[in-house]
Parts: structure tokens; C-alpha cells; sequence
């Protein structure tokens, strides 16, 4: 008989649904969203329905694979096991514990997914990752700004006069959010989007603004220019709660409104209305991740948060410099799972630069790569790089679920578990402020086992398996030890299924950073004068390198697709899906393409081919390809795009990318 279970989604998204999933004779057969959960109310989207898709698929990966010959095939748990701590061990022995690098993302937001590194710690220290592809530059840009990256809560959107939507496409990355913008505006709120792409939600805006890619934080120093030419900023917040403004201003002083109209194509009538939106306070503003995706983008979103500092829009109800909100993930105890006191050694390689680095490693030479959550053959930049350094190790082992361009090039894959399949906790640190619990529901196909069941079998084989001897609930007890002291715990969480937790709903609204300064800093104090504001551009652009420019003239962006949650479900669409090539009208009036045409985009780094589509009221010059597309559907887009790093060295600078086009005939 079916049954109807409360569950929660784990992807890595705005979101962090509720669910209602029908379960039968051991079996996913629906998954809906749960009207009781107070931020999602039922509503889901069709990422999170493709759960059910990937629990079920034929697809998966049920046994553990090695590959003998340049096959796969299908050996034992415990020969699998053996093998790879047996690898484990005697790389430790030889080249020290660092010469293996473990390649972590986020494919699934369970708080119990950190685990992985408690075993790795214990095992002595690896090769870390640092930064991140996805909003690495953003984090730190307003950790300097306001010591940490907080954002309002979801309701506080109402109390916004105004409401600027900025580089973020809600309707198709965040659909709550969305419809509280639809309840604001009703609510007699204006909402602005600035934007090179007119997308969903630009089309319930009252004004759109179309901004060329990788000018946005020049934009915001327009609009700053013409707060102050106009007298409208806040003299208040500047004068007692702020450090270094005068550097701001005397960075102002330095361009003419009339140069900064011309590079970000922006009109200088629409800086000025701009700057008598921020004025009219209080205006709330939400930024994208893809704004900072760019070599200047960590000071893109520096320039955004100065422009709602000096209009005096921090630290007031319905005001807000939103990016994340990571006093979300600072409620839980994560240290308590990660051990990190227990390695010895220790080094770390740039997300972005991990290939390269794995390439000209030494001392010690990486001699095993341990793929958890991520397909970096797809998301990490230059994939020809990737695929050249992972294919370079020893042993490559993949924990997964399907066969991704990943796992096809490693040397053991561990089939693990889906979301259904195992019990964890659940957050969003970028939107609201809930924690879900997730049960366990089914049984997992095959001999498909947790991530936590590989950690454990893999240090008793090590010798340190006394760390990992700890239930399913003492794990998840740790993770919320300092939130038990607040009245919050698991016992709580299983029966209500969501808590709230307890976040600062205004962030800063006592006007108390936690800068060096303790003020809101326009400049940062402990960073010296090299990292002070700028007026930066993109390092690919015709004003940074004319030469490029002139042989790859197009800016290339790869934005969030809309049905899969980056690689995760493109073999899983009912239709094979095919590499769509979106192109702004005068591209393809200057080319001769029309709707289907199949097309070539490449540069230095490499190329794709896929079928084109207009794109109605994009910005001139500028195409977009979804990222995550596998190999064998055409992917990936990332053969163009760059393995740099943001100005501050923890951002991915993906957008940052000319290129050409042509059709193939």
C-alpha cells in the first residue's frame, strides 16, 4: 500500500524544498512538494521531481566497478575496498598522504556529507580543494565588506520599496523567491533587473536593464557617482558606521559618467534614475553568482554592496546587499564531524587550477585522485586540461551513481546512495533560514551503499576505524551540539520534519561588522593598499585585450540550466538532449544564422557544436550555452572557458570568456 512520507531536497540550491514523497512496496513512485513547510509551501521544482527519475533509473551504477583492460568490470565490495585502501596505504608509505587529492563539490547538501573529510583527516592530511566554481569570489568580496556574507530573510523582501534583481534570474534558480517578488510588487513595490539576458523574471520587472557581461560593478560605481553628484547619499551611515570611504570617492572622482556609460552600455539617464532608486529607501538588492564569475569579480560584488552602503541601505528592514547567507551553515557544528585536528599534513590546490596543479605536482607527485559530490570533468574549467590530469594518476576512484564523463575515466567506481536512500539534514545558506530532515525511505538498489558505510569500511581497513564508530543519530547529534543549547534538536527535527533557526533576520541592523574596523569597510583595513576598490574589468574585453577582443568578439556566459541541477540529470531527460547555442539577435543578423542552424563556438581553449536560438532582447554581442551538458550530448561548454581566478584567488572566472562563432555547413 502506498504511503505518503515528509523528506527534504538535498541539491545545493536556493531553495531547499520541503517534500511529499509516495512511497510503495519499497519504492519511490512521486515526489511532490509539502504544503506544511513554512518557506516552499508545497511547491517544487521540476529538478527536485527528477529525484524520483534518478532514485529509479535503470541507469545506475549497482555494483563496484574496476577497470581491467580499459573496461569496467564488476568486482566485490570487499575486493573494491581492499584495492583502494591497500593503494591508500602504500602511497602513504612511500609520498606521504598528500599525494593523494581529494576533488570535492556539492551535489548534495547533507550536512553528513562532510564526512568525507573527517576520513580523510584521520588518514593523515590530503590535497584539499579551496575556493569555489560557484560563488567563491562573491563570499570573500563581503567578507572584507562586512566580515561576513549575510543575507535578509525571505519575508523581509516585503518591506522593500524598491527592489533591485541584479545578474540572478529567479524565476528560473530560486522559484519561491520569485513569487515573493510577485507578492511585493502587488504589494505596490518596483523591482528593477540588471541584466545582459532579458530572462523570466526581467519580464515581470518594471524596468529592465541590460548591462554588458562583466560591467556590472562598473555600473555600480556609475550609479554611486551620481548618488553623490546628486547629494543623495547617507551621510549617517557613511560618517559613523564606515571606514575609507573617501578612497571610494576619490576612485569616483577619477572617471566621467560619459566613459563609464560607453563601457558598460549602459545610458547615463539610467545611472541617474538608478541612483534615485537606491536613494528612495529602503531598497532591497539580490545578486547572482554569475555576476562574480570574472577575474574582477570579487570586486564587482565589493562595488554593489559600497553602492548599498552609501544609499544607506544596510542594516534597515526591507534594505539588503543579499548574496548568501552563511550564518545559515555557521549554525551547525561542523568541526565536530570534520576531525581536522587529526592530519599531519597538509596542501591545498586551487579548485579552479586543480588539473594544472595535479599536472605539475611535486614533492609529492598526486599519485591518486578520490572524486566525491562532483563531476569535475564537466564542471571544472579548460576540460581538456581536466580530462589530461585525471587520466595522469595512478588511481582515479569515483563515488557515484551514474556513468558521467567522470566516472567513465576512473579506475574504481563506488556506487552510492541516493538521497531516499539515506537519512541526513538539509539547509540552504544562500535563501531562507530552515533545516530539513530527510529520512531514510527505500531500500538502495544493487549493493549501492552511503558514503558514510564507504568512510567506515575504508578506515577499518586503515586502522583508524574507531573515528567512524558512531550511529546515523550520533552523527547528526554532533553536527547540531551547540543548537541543542538553543532548544533545537534531532528529536525535534524528526517529528516536525523543518525547524527555523536562529538567525539575525536584519543582518547588521545594530551597524556592527565583523570587520577589523567593526564598520562597514569601503576599504578593506587589514588588506592593504592593492586590495582597496577598483574599477575593474573583465580580463577578457576589448579594454583589457584589444587583440583578443578583436579575434574571439563575443562574450560567452554559462548560466544554471533550467531541468537539471548542473551535470546531475542530463542523461535522465526523456528526450536526448543536444547542445542549444543562444545568441543575441545582432550575432546572427552579422552571421546569416537562423533558429536551428548548427553552429561552431570556439576559441584558444577549444570548441562545441550545437543548434542555435535567438535570444530575444539579450545584450548585444553575447552568448549563452547551459552548462552542464555531458561529453556525449555535445559538452562541455567548459572546453572554453577559463581555469582562472577571481581577484581575490577563491572565485572561478567561468564568464570571463570571449569567443567566436560560425556555422557549420
Amino acid at each position: 500500500m502506498a504511503s505518503i512520507v515528509k523528506s527534504a531536497c538535498p541539491l545545493n540550491c536556493w531553495d531547499s524544498c520541503g517534500f511529499h514523497v509516495t512511497v510503495e512496496n519499497d519504492k519511490v513512485i512521486k515526489v511532490e512538494g509539502d504544503p506544511s513547510h513554512p518557506i516552499t509551501k508545497g511547491k517544487i521544482c521540476g529538478r527536485g521531481r527528477m529525484l524520483e527519475t534518478r532514485t529509479n533509473s535503470p541507469q545506475r551504477i549497482l555494483y563496484p566497478l574496476k577497470k581491467v583492460n580499459g573496461e569496467f568490470k564488476q568486482i566485490s565490495w570487499n575486493q573494491a575496498l581492499d584495492e583502494i585502501a591497500l593503494e591508500l596505504k602504500e602511497i602513504k608509505e612511500q609520498y606521504g598522504s598528500t599525494a593523494v587529492l581529494h576533488s570535492h563539490d556539492y551535489a548534495n547538501n547533507g550536512l553528513l556529507k562532510s564526512l568525507d573529510q573527517r576520513f580523510f583527516n584521520a588518514y593523515g592530511g590530503v590535497t584539499q580543494l579551496y575556493g569555489s566554481l560557484c560563488w567563491g569570489a562573491g563570499i570573500e568580496a563581503q567578507k572584507w565588506d562586512f566580515g561576513d556574507a549575510y543575507g535578509h530573510e525571505p519575508e523581509d523582501v516585503l518591506k522593500s520599496k524598491n527592489i533591485i534583481i541584479w545578474g540572478r534570474n529567479v524565476a528560473r534558480t530560486n522559484m519561491h523567491f520569485y513569487e515573493k517578488l510577485l507578492e511585493a510588487k502587488k504589494n505596490g513595490a518596483k523591482i528593477y533587473v540588471i541584466d545582459p539576458l532579458y530572462n523570466a523574471t526581467a519580464k515581470i520587472a518594471d524596468e529592465y536593464i541590460s548591462v554588458k557581461p562583466g560591467m556590472d560593478g562598473l555600473l555600480a560605481a556609475g550609479i554611486i557617482k551620481e548618488i553623490l553628484h546628486l547629494g543623495l547619499e547617507d551621510r549617517e551611515f557613511i560618517d559613523q558606521y564606515s571606514y575609507g570611504f573617501e578612497d571610494l570617492e576619490k576612485l569616483i572622482e577619477g572617471i566621467s559618467l560619459e566613459k563609464i556609460s560607453e563601457m558598460t552600455e549602459v545610458s547615463a539617464e539610467m545611472n541617474q534614475q538608478l541612483a534615485k532608486v537606491f536613494a528612495d529607501k529602503p531598497t532591497s538588492t539580490f545578486m547572482g553568482l554569475g555576476l562574480q564569475r570574472y577575474k574582477n569579480g570579487g570586486n564587482t560584488i565589493r562595488m554593489i554592496d559600497a553602492l548599498a552602503a552609501v544609499s544607506g541601505n544596510i542594516g534597515i528592514p526591507g534594505g539588503g546587499a543579499n548574496y548568501a547567507n552563511l550564518q545559515v551553515g555557521q549554525s551547525f557544528d561542523i568541526a565536530n564531524l570534520t576531525l581536522s585536528e587529526r592530519r599531519s599534513s597538509h596542501r591545498q590546490f586551487s579548485i579552479m587550477k586543480q588539473a594544472e596543479e595535479v599536472l605539475s605536482a611535486i614533492d609529492p607527485e598526486i599519485k591518486m585522485i578520490v572524486v566525491t559530490c562532483g563531476n569535475p570533468l564537466t564542471q571544472v574549467p579548460d576540460s581538456s586540461i581536466v580530462e589530461k590530469a585525471f587520466s595522469s594518476v595512478s588511481k582515479l576512484v569515483v563515488i557515484e551513481q551514474f556513468l558521467t564523463d567522470t566516472a567513465r575515466l576512473a579506475d574504481y567506481i563506488l556506487p552510492t546512495t541516493t538521497s531516499f536512500e539515506e537519512e541526513d539534514l538539509y539547509y540552504s545558506s544562500m535563501y531562507h533560514h530552515y533545516v530539513n530532515y530527510g529520512p531514510k525511505l527505500v531500500s538502495a538498489p544493487g549493493e549501492a551503499k552511503s558514503d558514510l558505510w564507504i568512510w567506515t569500511q575504508l578506515a577499518e581497513r586503515l586502522g583508524f576505524g574507531e573515528v567512524f564508530q558512531f550511529s546515523r543519530d550520533e552523527w547528526l547529534e554532533m553536527s547540531l551540539q551547540s543548537l541543542s543549547a538553543k532548544g533545537i534538536t534531532l528529536d525535534q527535527l524528526k517529528e516536525n520534519h523543518n525547524v527555523e533557526l536562529p538567525v539575525k533576520r536584519v543582518p547588521w541592523e545594530d551597524f556592527k561588522f565583523k570587520t577589523p574596523s567593526g564598520k562597514y569597510e569601503f576599504t578593506a583595513l587589514n588588506k592593504g593598499a592593492e586590495w582597496q576598490l577598483k574599477l575593474a574589468l573583465p580580463e577578457e574585453s576589448k579594454w583589457n585585450n584589444p587583440s583578443l577582443a578583436e579575434k574571439f568578439p563575443y562574450n560567452l556566459l554559462t548560466i544554471h540550466p533550467l531541468r537539471s541541477n548542473h551535470s546531475q540529470n542530463y542523461h535522465l531527460f526523456p528526450k536526448e538532449p543536444q547542445l542549444k547555442i543562444e545568441v543575441a539577435e545582432n550575432i546572427a543578423d552579422e552571421h546569416g544564422l537562423m533558429d536551428g542552424d548548427l553552429v561552431r563556438v570556439w576559441n584558444n581553449r577549444g570548441e562545441v557544436k550545437g543548434y542555435l536560438s535567438i535570444l530575444q532582447k539579450a545584450h548585444p554581442n553575447t552568448i549563452n550555452i547551459d552548462e552542464g551538458i555531458w561529453k556525449r550530448f555535445g559538452g562541455s561548454v567548459n572546453n572554453l572557458t577559463s581555469s582562472g581566478e577571481s581577484d581575490n584567488g577563491l572565485g572561478s572566472t567561468l564568464y570571463d570568456c570571449l569567443v567566436n562563432i560560425e556555422k557549420i555547413n
